[in-house]
């Protein structure tokens, strides 16, 4: 019998499966790869790290320091800053307060 898997449970997979994908199966990637991923992945964000400026301020939030390849640790990081963002920005979602942000 096959497992049913919850929509969460598909959207955590895809996280996964994307982040390895772009880093072509390795434990990080380079700032290329993660522009491109993010191009493809993450649209409503592209713009937020087509210039350089950008992007540094983008890894700069994520925890990588110039010149260091992105962990998944670090996507991950970003992830939790874009559904905090999200769930704070949704109008159903205003009587509630969310304090999920990692530190």
């Amino acid at each position: 019998m096959a497992t049913q898997y919850s929509d969460l449970e598909l959207a955590i997979n895809s996280l996964v499966t994307e982040f390895h994908k772009a880093a072509a199966d390795q434990p990080t990637m380079n700032a290329t790869q993660f522009q491109t991923m993010i191009s493809t992945q993450l649209p409503s964000s592209a713009k937020q790290v087509e210039t350089e400026d950008g992007l540094v301020q983008v890894l700069d939030q994520m925890g990588v320091q110039g010149g260091d390849n992105i962990s998944f640790q670090n996507f991950w990081t970003l992830i939790n800053k874009q559904a905090s963002d999200l769930f704070q920005s949704s109008e159903k979602n205003k009587s509630y307060t969310c304090t999920c942000l990692l530190q």
